[in-house]
């Protein structure tokens, strides 16, 4: 029989909800639980890898296409400000509890409500199988740039296969996947910069002087959307806001997620948080401005302007008349839709795996292999990838911006609901006097997890604007759709379960699991180098 304890005015089922915390405290017991396969390499490249996908090398095309290169940059930079916050409100609370089994719907449930835990944990795994959709559809605009006599169908069932298979054997064959997938981008990135340089000094085949900002001066800096003058330049720039979320989407929530499978979490997860951003913003701020400076923003090649299927790196390469490098830029960027989609496959399983051990979804999606890889959990969540087959009747371009569209307003959602988790965490953490004594603490908060709360706020609000002029019912139900459903899920749930507006302060548990998880970290042994390479290793992975 199940143990329950009245707190508050709802049943707390122990069991149910702290099987993280039993899972941890008997480290013997390896029955239906993850491994800790990540190593600290593992875990910055995941995080770094599956923010730097499609939204950057193909979905930059679209909001250049719409809003100008400047909105575009300045796009990215405002966006990466929002995601500073959200990773440092996570990161927080998972090195304090970096327990095996956790996702962000736990700490949800645990310091905020068990409904808004319920309805994010949903809302989470929806938009993780709708970017595996997006990422696969991505592939296959890429592999439509060489105009192969093979149909998208054949390229996007392989892409999904690849997928399944570093997904299902075993998490460290998965981090080592990932690790050179996501090597593979930063090489691509790092060399598209100096690449960018060359031909910003004219340094290409068919330049004839410096480039410099034209494309900016003859095509505009800031192009006007919906409107004329400077309200209309301002759109762009917010049109560009929101659209570029679609390439940070998620990508904080990784750390959260592997903190289960990491290897001495409480040293490598603040590692990875700390140069996650800064790392972040100078890839899509130095490569945002290239963009910018390789393709102006009228060239009809662009995806949003046409069903045209390249990036905009690849036209700018081409413009120049740089021969074979487009071809093997292409390529990389093909990779990298690929471990982008391989990320989110992870993430999505492991979100639907967490909620599955607080019964909050069936629980065969707890079962897993004898490599500690929650693999119904993973079928269950590749199988909506067949989304992206949606291909084969329309437009690639069309499909893709319906996956950015809709993944792209449940991450805003997703990260309120992380923010005001986190403000609550803060509480707590003040009432039981555990504020100073967190093992990891990051500048300006509270205070910019109430900024970056109300500008994600009117971000989601407004995300679809653009649809009311003239008002479009299909791209109108992308942008927003997400909404409804997140609503009736909460409505649902606290319906049925009789659940409180939220958990009181003094009711909240800020204590169990951390007397196991200081011990885990005194487990750890620091890593020594052994020469001045091994140095440098260790301070880069």
């Amino acid at each position: 029989m199940e143990k329950k304890e009245e707190i508050g005015s709802y049943d707390f089922n122990i069991e149910a909800n702290q099987p993280y915390e039993n899972a941890e405290f008997n480290l013997a017991k390896q029955h239906d639980q993850l491994a800790r396969g990540l190593k600290s390499r593992h875990i910055q490249f995941l995080a770094l890898g599956g923010a730097i996908g499609t939204g950057l090398f193909v979905g930059s095309g679209s909001i250049l296409s719409s809003t100008g290169p400047a909105s575009l940059f300045l796009a990215y930079l405002s966006m990466t400000v929002i995601v500073w916050n959200v990773m440092n409100n996570l990161a927080e609370m998972v090195v304090y509890l970096p327990m095996r089994g956790i996702t962000v719907p736990y700490f949800v449930g645990r310091f905020l409500d068990p409904s808004l835990a319920f309805a994010v944990g949903w809302n989470y795994w929806y938009a993780y199988a709708m970017l595996i959709g997006a990422e696969a559809t991505a592939a296959g605009i890429v592999i439509g740039y060489w105009d192969l006599p093979v149909s998208v169908a054949v390229w996007i069932a392989i892409v999904l296969v690849v997928m399944l298979f570093l997904n299902i054997i075993a998490v460290s064959f998965f981090g080592e996947a990932e690790f050179w997938f996501a090597s593979i981008k930063l090489i691509t990135i790092c060399g598209l910069i100096i690449l960018g340089i060359v031909i910003f000094f004219g340094g290409a085949p068919n330049q004839d002087g410096v480039l410099g900002f034209h494309y900016w001066k003859t095509s505009g800096a800031f192009a006007e959307f919906k409107a004329e003058g400077s309200l209309g330049r301002f759109l762009g720039y917010w049109h560009a806001f929101i659209s570029a979320g679609f390439a940070f989407i998620t990508s904080p929530e990784l750390i959260a997620i592997a903190a289960g499978e990491t290897i001495d979490p409480r040293r490598n997860i603040p590692k990875a948080a700390r140069r996650f951003v800064w790392r972040l913003a100078v890839f899509y701020g130095i490569s945002s401005l290239l963009i910018g400076i390789l393709v102006p923003s009228d060239d009809k090649n662009l995806l949003g302007a046409s069903n045209a299927s390249a990036s905009p790196f690849v036209i700018g390469i081409q413009r120049v008349g740089i021969p074979v490098l487009n071809h093997i830029i292409n390529a990389a960027i093909l990779t990298s839709a690929w471990s982008a989609g391989n990320s989110f496959l992870y993430s999505g399983s492991r979100v639907l795996y967490s909620m599955s051990l607080s019964g909050q979804a069936p629980k065969c999606f707890s079962v897993t292999n004898r490599r500690g890889v929650p693999y119904v959990a993973v079928l269950f969540t590749w199988c909506f990838g067949a989304l992206a087959f949606l291909n084969v009747s329309n437009a690639g371009a069309t499909v893709f911006n319906w996956f950015v569209s809709i993944s792209t307003i449940s991450g805003f959602i997703a990260w309120i609901v992380v923010m005001i988790t986190y403000l609550r965490f803060r509480r707590a953490m003040e009432f039981n006097n555990l504020l100073n004594s967190l093992p990891y603490k990051t500048p300006l908060q509270p205070y910019s997890t109430y900024f970056a709360l109300l500008i994600v706020s009117l971000l989601t609000i407004t995300s679809g604007f653009q649809t009311f002029m003239p008002f479009k019912a299909k791209d109108f139900i992308a942008s927003y759709i997400t909404i409804p459903v997140f609503l009736l899920f909460y409505l649902c749930h606290k319906a049925y379960f009789r659940t409180p507006m939220y958990i009181p302060v003094d009711q909240i548990d800020a204590i169990t699991g951390k007397k196991e998880m200081d011990e885990l970290e005194a487990m750890g042994e620091e890593r020594v180098p052994k020469n001045w390479l091994q140095k440098v290793w260790y301070w880069l992975a």
